[in-house]
């Protein structure tokens, strides 16, 4: 296949995701998915292998990528098939997080690939407001749902509006938003469906085939490429989280980074098995988060034409140990692996990188989505909101680091004021850089942010955030970025908590900056 043909294959493939999101945006009903971006589009082969991702958030997307070719084998599958599932242990991430798979047909009932998206549920049936609690096992974090079929060869087989009513209480509204944004996924995924199938009969089953084939073949080829720039090695580098939420001790997190053969054939190892044993609090991830931190870690050092597809990953392997924080038993809370382990993951991958490469190498981010789950189930006012807030970037070698903006594992968006004020009873008194919390060096790590909640009505409020006893490493003699802090009616908190408050408390986020890049001399 010629690189024109190829680049024009790859564009059109990665255009359906990119359709895909903007329906599942335009017709879904809760802020957090039309407001905030919290969803992800993705196209797989029959075998369940990455062809195509948009540009949406690299936690789902990579762990997507690690999972669909268990997931697919799941049954012997039909033209219009819909799958849910967000269960950790079979493809999942955390709870919240509902993906939706369908399969693609080719006449003669020949399967030729799979459609799937993924979007963050603000109410999935958990313990506190917003279903992300300061949980102990996932029986407290939400309805689990093991892979089920909701579409049998386009025939409903399992009506969700009783379980999802279920969930909501009794505000109509919040069951109606939550039916909608399910209806959202399905309408997203028959777009993708028929938009593949059009491009396979366009261009013949056989040639479709061999283009993905000849795209992952190129990906490998790109990533064999960037590869040969780096030193064999073996390295180690360890970071911390502040704590699991129900007990003091940090958590450690340990990789040792091995490269190894020659310049036309290097392996990457990621080795994480002497990091923390599971933990008691909600900060355990399944192997898959630990997988689209891998993933994502190593695309930064490639080129922006790399196609995200299976052929990317094909030179990357990753160790984790049973029983540890990345590979938990099945019942264990995960509900801030996804978001706050698998951001210091991405701190620790690059810790390890710039040992060996900080010429390449960013300072760390912010490290924490600084989640914020609010809302009330008292009886007649019951009400769920959820969001991550930005922070500072690292800077590198090229560039300070950007202020206020959400990075790594997230790619989300923050919820417009206007939306806050208007769907919840909730005000937003302040919003504003946190000007001096990026750290100092050659060049300076971006800014965080503060933003300040005041509670219109008697709600529970719970944190799960990070970075609030441990600083924001800077490179090659970069001064740490500023710590976060959490404070409620002026009040410090801790970085993890649950509580119930009052009309008129108010709370202050005010998130880390990111790490500066070099010294002054």
């Amino acid at each position: 296949m010629n690189p024109v043909d190829l680049r024009l294959f790859s564009g059109r493939i990665t255009s359906i995701c990119d359709e895909m999101g903007l329906v599942l945006r335009r017709t879904s009903f809760s802020p957090n998915i039309k407001d905030r971006l919290d969803f992800s589009c993705a196209l797989f082969d029959a075998k369940g292998s990455l062809c195509a991702q948009a540009a949406h958030i690299p936690v789902h997307l990579g762990s997507m990528a690690y999972t669909m070719r268990d997931l697919v084998s799941f049954r012997a599958w039909q033209p219009g098939d819909v799958l849910a599932l967000n269960d950790p242990a079979k493809g999942g991430t955390h709870l919240p997080d509902v993906t939706v798979v369908c399969p693609v047909f080719v006449p003669d009932m020949i399967l030729v690939g799979f459609v799937a998206n993924r979007a963050h549920h603000a109410n999935i049936g958990s313990i506190s407001p917003g279903s992300m609690p300061l949980s102990q096992g996932i029986d407290e974090e939400g309805v689990l749902i093991s892979p089920t079929l909701l579409y049998r060869n386009g025939q409903l087989q399992r009506d969700l509006k009783e379980p999802l009513r279920s969930l909501v209480f009794d505000k109509e509204n919040s069951f109606e938003a939550l039916c909608g944004d399910f209806s959202a996924q399905i309408g997203a995924n028959q777009l993708g469906v028929q938009r593949l199938s059009q491009l396979i009969t366009e261009k013949g089953e056989t040639s479709f085939k061999l283009a993905v084939e000849a795209l992952n073949d190129y990906a490998d080829r790109v990533a064999s490429s960037t590869f040969s720039s780096f030193p064999n090695c073996l390295v180690e580098f360890s970071d911390w989280l502040d704590n699991d939420g129900l007990n003091e001790s940090k958590v450690p997190i340990n990789v040792k980074l091995e490269i190894k053969g020659d310049s036309t054939n290097k392996m990457i190892l990621l080795d994480f098995s002497e990091s923390a044993n599971a933990v008691k609090g909600n900060l355990n991830c399944p192997e898959a988060v630990v997988a689209a931190a891998s993933y994502y870690c190593l695309r930064c050092y490639m080129p922006e034409i790399a196609p995200a597809c299976e052929g990317l990953f094909r030179r990357i392997s990753i160790n984790v140990r049973p029983g540890s924080i990345f590979n938990p038993p099945p019942n264990a809370a995960v509900a801030a692996g996804n978001v706050e382990t698998s951001q210091r993951l991405v701190d620790t991958i690059f810790g390890a990188f710039a040992k060996i490469l900080p010429e390449r190498t960013p300072a760390a981010s912010q490290g924490t989505m600084n989640n914020i789950s609010v809302g009330s189930f008292a009886e007649g006012k019951q009400w769920d909101y959820y969001e991550t807030v930005a922070g500072g970037t690292g800077a590198s070698s090229k560039r300070s680091g950007l202020n206020a903006v959400h990075s790594h594992m997230t790619n989300t968006l923050n919820t417009p004021i206007e939306t806050l004020e208007t769907h919840f009873p909730l005000r937003l008194k302040r919003y504003e850089i946190r000007m001096g919390s990026g750290g100092s060096g050659l060049l300076t790590g971006g800014h965080g942010v503060r933003r300040e909640y005041e509670f219109l009505e008697p709600a529970h409020l719970t944190i799960l955030s990070d970075r609030r006893l441990t600083s924001p490493w800077g490179v090659k003699g970069g001064m740490p970025g500023a710590r976060g802090v959490n404070s409620l009616n002026n009040k410090q908190i801790a970085a993890k908590v649950s509580v119930s408050v009052g009309s008129g408390d108010s709370l202050l986020v005010e998130t880390p900056g990111g790490g500066g890049w070099g010294s002054r001399g």
